[in-house]
């Protein structure tokens, strides 16, 4: 039961995170003219192309530093490493179709560009904030690889289900095995329910 909890919160801080990083560098990515953005945009999506053990064992290597090793908000910031792609592209898949123009007219209204965002863009790219939110928290609650190098005594719960699998077979596994795969399930059938608009976005693009 505490290493469900811990995953349940270090899942949630992560969707916290990368939600709230995620949603001001998209904008930064989608809407600056500077050079170099796009080497930003790279390393945004690179924790998607880095093999996952690599990024372990480089994570692994400055969380012993800064003696984060064993804490569960420490596996909770490189899960957020993980996430933040996902809230890039979907976000700024739909960020690019959004209409400018928009902005611009609530801004001649008297609104400042944070309002306008507030008031005017967020609204509209609802799927887009839904769906990463999703599944950055599934790729959290889910991931195990980074867990069994940071998580230490502090295991969640995927590190959990594969120690007990290596040393026995219990009935708790497979009960546990089939909670985690409806709750799954079920972040997915929400995702498709409320993020059908940011998928369509990105497949078109």
């Amino acid at each position: 039961m505490d290493a469900t909890w811990r995953s349940v919160k270090a899942a949630t801080v992560c969707t916290v995170l990368s939600m709230g990083l995620g949603l001001p560098l998209t904008f930064l990515l989608v809407r600056s003219r500077r050079r170099g953005v796009w080497i930003l945009d790279r390393l945004a999506a690179a924790p998607i192309i880095v093999p996952t053990i690599v990024l372990s064992i480089a994570i692994y290597g400055v969380f012993a530093r800064l003696q984060l090793i064993g804490e569960w908000y420490g596996v909770a910031i490189a899960h957020t490493v993980l996430a933040l792609p996902f809230v890039v592209i979907l976000v700024g898949a739909g960020l690019r179709g959004f209409d400018e123009t928009q902005e611009q007219a609530a801004a001649r209204l008297g609104a400042s560009w944070p309002v306008a965002v507030w008031r005017v863009t967020l609204p509209q790219l609802r799927p887009s904030l839904i769906s990463p939110g999703f599944l950055a928290f599934i790729s959290s609650f889910d991931e195990l690889v980074v867990a069994m190098f940071l998580s230490g005594s502090s295991t969640t719960l995927p590190k959990k289900m594969f120690d007990n699998i290596m040393m026995e077979i219990a009935p708790t596994i497979a009960a546990v095995s089939v909670m985690q795969i409806l709750l799954v399930g079920a972040c997915l059938g929400l995702t498709a329910l409320f993020g059908r608009g940011a998928l369509a976005t990105t497949m078109s693009r």
